[in-house]
């Protein structure tokens, strides 16, 4: 019987600002999935996926963090392993890629570009709804008809639990 030795992980891509009830969700994310042993990928751009990471790493979770920049951040930076990537946005691809899942919070162009190329390459998508920004409407408008992955939208961490757990990642 073979024995599972890689923790999954899901990305968390997006953005919201502090104070709002989106960023909130973002931080209680990070918690559930830190208690899952789910390693929560985050690059610490925005305030909300920032969170989400500082959240997983006080719940004792690992945390990834691939920077743009190429050079080491901080010593407290929200990470408990940090790759610095040095490509820039070209970082967006390794975002994609490095998840089982990808949790998707409001969102710019950034973030945009993340789940069209976690979409190319068959990741599943998790969009927050309810609260504003991109994600909202991700399940309505997916990047294309290819229907290449689930888009399994949550708008509490109960769903996101029942989803995570759908998807085979708790």
């Amino acid at each position: 019987m073979a024995t599972t030795i890689r923790r999954r992980q899901v990305c968390v891509l997006g953005s919201a600002e502090p104070g709002s009830a989106a960023y909130a969700l973002a931080g209680e994310a990070g918690r559930l999935m830190a208690g899952l042993g789910i390693t929560v990928v985050s690059g610490c751009g925005s305030p909300a996926t920032r969170h989400a990471a500082e959240c997983a790493v006080a719940a004792g979770g690992q945390v990834l963090s691939i920077i743009p920049e190429g050079e080491m951040p901080s010593p407290d930076w929200p990470a408990t392993v940090v790759v610095p990537s040095g490509v820039g946005d070209a970082r967006n691809l390794l975002m994609a890629l490095a998840g089982d899942a990808c949790l998707v919070i409001g969102g710019r162009a950034g973030t945009i570009s993340e789940v069209c190329l976690a979409w190319l390459h068959k990741r599943p998508l998790l969009p927050l709804t309810g609260f504003g920004g991109w994600s909202d409407q991700l399940e309505q408008n997916p990047p294309d008809e290819r229907k290449n992955s689930p888009i399994l939208p949550w708008s509490s961490v109960a769903e996101l639990e029942a989803r995570l757990k759908a998807l085979g990642l708790a």
